[in-house]
């Protein structure tokens, strides 16, 4: 039986940037017609979690009213945490968002009177250190991009700094895609992304309903590779998953 050859230090840290530089064309390489801003939004957050060394990653976008939504997260708890800071208006990615400036913890248990509802909900999600980084074009913020660990250590330098940096491209990428020339524009379809993302969620619902023990991760995953492989929109495909148009066999099965 021959022995599995050992990869070295010098060779996982190139295979590293290779996916780093991959992770960065990816985020830059919007203009495309089948461009879809909530998949684009889950992939920055799957690749936040797959370089950066953090436990989960969310996105909370700014509506055509300035209120707050969130609007993709790497898991189900990072939505739940998400989801929370925002009907609370309480923890470091809301003052990052209404600042336009980073907000971290490296232990939110000590810094619980800065956010006591967020610190808690963390906590019980199982998270215990938070860096948050600004979607932002020179002014204009759209929103922020979380890093979310597991223990208390805190989020890296450099993957905070990594993170910003994807952080900046993927805001960039959403401005250069729809080549915004005013202010209604933006705000109109980000609008569109975020009333999508209810959709999806009605449609994880239905699949979880259609399969037992099948957590709301897994019928995301299902659900998009079933868009991918079969080369649909995710928002088209959860409204038919929704309307019980779609073949959720087959959705199932994949």
């Amino acid at each position: 039986m021959s022995e599995r050859p050992q990869v070295t230090p010098l060779a996982r840290t190139t295979r590293h940037e290779q996916r780093l530089a991959d992770t960065f064309v990816a985020l830059a390489d919007t203009l495309i017609d089948d461009f879809d801003v909530l998949d684009f939004l889950h992939m920055l957050c799957e690749q936040c979690v797959e370089l950066l060394e953090v436990s989960a990653a969310g996105v909370i976008l700014l509506d055509e009213r300035g209120g707050l939504r969130m609007a993709a997260a790497s898991s189900e708890r990072a939505e739940l945490l998400e989801v929370f800071a925002v009907q609370t208006e309480d923890g470091p990615c809301i003052d990052c968002v209404r600042s336009g400036a980073p907000s971290a913890s490296a232990d939110l248990t000590a810094d619980a009177h800065r956010w006591p509802r967020f610190a808690a909900a963390a906590h019980e999600c199982g998270f215990h250190a938070v860096q948050a980084v600004p979607m932002r074009l020179r002014r204009k913020v759209i929103g922020v991009l979380t890093l979310l660990k597991a223990d208390g250590n805190g989020v890296h330098d450099t993957s905070t700094r990594l993170g910003q940096a994807m952080a900046d491209v993927a805001t960039i990428g959403i401005l250069q895609q729809r080549a915004i020339g005013n202010a209604d524009l933006l705000a109109e379809q980000l609008q569109t992304a975020l009333n999508s993302r209810i959709i999806i969620e009605q449609a994880k619902g239905v699949l979880s309903a259609h399969r037992e023990n099948l957590d709301m991760d897994a019928a995301f995953a299902a659900l998009r590779g079933y868009a991918r492989s079969h080369h649909l929109r995710l928002s088209e495909l959860a409204r038919a998953v929704a309307d019980g148009t779609a073949d959720i066999a087959g959705i199932l099965a994949n």
